[in-house]
């Protein structure tokens, strides 16, 4: 049972990291040259096309679900993402981490 339970704890921690990661990864190849790798916006890109501090509250506020229409629909300039549910989840995962 000892193992069992340690299996289960190390499951439990070891997953969220690995999505941790593979968000990370993920917004670094498609987020980061519009959003910079803070969230900030302050690329030249995300400066002309005036994109949103993904670390304000105004953005952290949103819920999963509403970052969710947004990578998956788009808006304004942002185009939609082809992102698989799962890199999404993993995308928002790690949006939650810039502050």
């Amino acid at each position: 049972m000892t193992k069992t339970l340690a299996c289960s704890l190390l499951l439990a921690v070891a997953l969220p990291m690995a999505a941790f990661a593979d968000g990370a990864a993920i917004y670094k190849t498609k987020c980061t040259p519009c959003h910079g790798a803070d969230g900030s916006g302050q690329t030249p890109v995300g400066k002309s096309l005036k994109v949103r501090d993904l670390r304000s509250a105004e953005v952290q506020k949103l819920s999963d679900g509403e970052i969710t229409k947004v990578l998956t629909d788009g808006k304004g300039k942002m185009p939609a993402s082809k992102l698989e549910a799962a890199d999404i989840k993993a995308v928002i995962a790690f949006i939650r981490t810039l502050k």
